[in-house]
């Protein structure tokens, strides 16, 4: 008959051995917030908690993709700079953001430079005509990264055009998320491949290899380089733009042209080659288009093969050396204690900030979660945009009148600590001007949310938004 007692205590010794291990091992290299976070779970449920974070505790990467990387980051800062870094240069910036300036060049692989053009493209049909009219005009490559290539409308007019550019005798080469895309993958991707078109999955996800990779560790960038003139950066798939129902995205994408495209593609080749180990590119890939405008551009790379969170250190960097005027659109707001640190201090003291988010949400938790920080930004004097018209899905920041940044990142701790993103950070006024047009229009479309309001809402909603709040590790 079995021992019922012994049963009992041995369970009662391996879970109370599960949490002074992990009282130990949980605070290593993690915000104090996040410690507790997962120690309150694990203390509630020892032998659960200890199974999801073996799942999605650390960022963990294998190490040969770590080693990929850094060699790739040191190559690009040294022998690869007379390529990269043509025409450096060193914006006219105010004194309060010469360090935010020296961050992101020492954050980066890559310099300032400048020559370059830059489109803002807010329009979501149009950005795609654009990017299929230059995929047309090709004659020597065309390369492509995207998080989601789905199989509808969008991404068939896309493929279709890969497919003519590659019977031309253009080499195309195709980066999709092994998770996000993986439909497209089955359902397009051979058809692609046929006609000669590189498909490549990044970050494959296998379940006969769990282990290998954590599996929520996604490649989130949209980049497309077209000839090594042409680049393309922002919050925009090759989706339609009502793929979810009920809910219609709005972009943002930076078409850019000149020195700076030669980053993307050095952006988009490491990670092409990390996931192929191939390394015999076309001859003359790495050479610098000439100069097309006037604008100083940056491109940042960051994930968690890079040592840094440099996305959010910056962000953090610009928010606090803002003197009259921040505006931040993203889709997802889940800060950690810096970035929330930063908003309210500069909100405090006298900056004019405002956060435009979307007034629907697309993801439960995420936006539960998203809505349980607005009370204390309101108390700060932080204003809040709220867009009613279908999800704003773009993701920019304007710093007074000298700064602005487009990219693929969210303002949440899953792009800065677990997703491979990609930023444009763009040094002219004119441009700026023009970003802060659209983020006029924006707040237009928006509903400005009150103090009194949002302390109105149901107890329900509150409960429900602090308890989303305990998992922003895992969002």
């Amino acid at each position: 008959m079995p021992d019922l007692h012994l049963y009992t205590w041995t369970f009662l010794a391996v879970e109370w051995a599960i949490r002074l291990v992990m009282l130990v091992y949980v605070p290593q290299r993690r915000s104090a917030a996040a410690a507790r976070g997962w120690l309150m779970l694990i203390f509630v449920e020892p032998i659960v908690g200890l199974i999801i974070y073996g799942v999605f505790g650390r960022p963990y990467l294998p190490k040969r993709r770590v080693e990929m990387q850094t060699r790739a980051s040191r190559f690009i800062r040294t022998r690869g700079r007379e390529w990269f870094n043509q025409n450096v240069a060193h914006p006219d910036v105010p004194s309060e953001l010469e360090p935010a300036v020296a961050l992101a060049e020492s954050l980066g692989d890559f310099g300032i430079v400048g020559g370059n053009d830059v489109e803002l493209l807010s329009d979501y049909d149009g950005s795609i005509e654009r990017l299929v009219a230059d995929i047309d005009a090709a004659t020597r490559h065309v390369h492509l990264l995207y998080y989601i290539f789905a199989a509808g409308k969008t991404g068939r007019r896309v493929a279709d055009a890969l497919v003519a550019a590659a019977g031309r005798g253009v080499r195309c080469r195709l980066l999709v998320d092994g998770f996000a895309s993986r439909h497209a993958i089955r359902q397009i991707g051979p058809a692609m491949r046929d006609a000669g078109v590189e498909v490549v999955e990044v970050l494959p996800v296998s379940l006969l290899r769990p282990f290998r990779l954590r599996f929520d560790l996604r490649n989130h960038r949209k980049i497309a380089v077209i000839d090594g003139r042409i680049g393309y950066v922002g919050s925009q798939n090759i989706v339609d733009a009502d793929f979810k129902p009920g809910i219609i995205y709005k972009e943002m994408v930076a078409r850019v042209t000149g020195p700076v495209v030669l980053q993307l593609q050095a952006a988009f080749l490491t990670d092409h080659h990390i996931e192929t180990e191939d390394d015999e590119y076309d001859d003359g890939i790495f050479v610098a288009p000439s100069s097309t405008g006037t604008t100083l551009v940056q491109a940042l790379p960051s994930g968690p093969g890079f040592p840094y969170a440099g996305n959010l250190k910056l962000v953090v960097a610009l928010i606090h050396a803002a003197q009259r005027r921040v505006v931040i659109t993203t889709p997802y707001f889940i800060p950690d204690v810096s970035l929330l640190q930063a908003i309210q201090t500069a909100s405090l003291r006298g900056v004019e900030v405002h956060l435009v988010v979307s007034k629907k949400a697309d993801q439960m938790l995420v936006g539960l979660a998203q809505r349980s920080f607005y009370e204390e930004l309101l108390e700060s004097g932080v204003r809040i945009h709220q867009y009613r018209d279908g999800l704003l899905h773009a993701k920019h920041l304007s710093i007074d009148d000298d700064v602005a940044l487009v990219g693929s990142s969210n303002l949440d701790i899953r792009s800065f600590a677990l997703n491979a993103e990609i930023t444009l950070l763009i040094y002219d006024g004119e441009v700026v001007r023009r970003l802060q047009a659209e983020q006029e229009t924006n707040m237009a479309d928006s509903d400005l949310l009150t103090k009194e309001a949002w302390a109105a809402r149901p107890l329900t909603h509150k409960i429900a938004q602090n308890t989303a709040r305990l998992f922003d590790s895992l969002l």
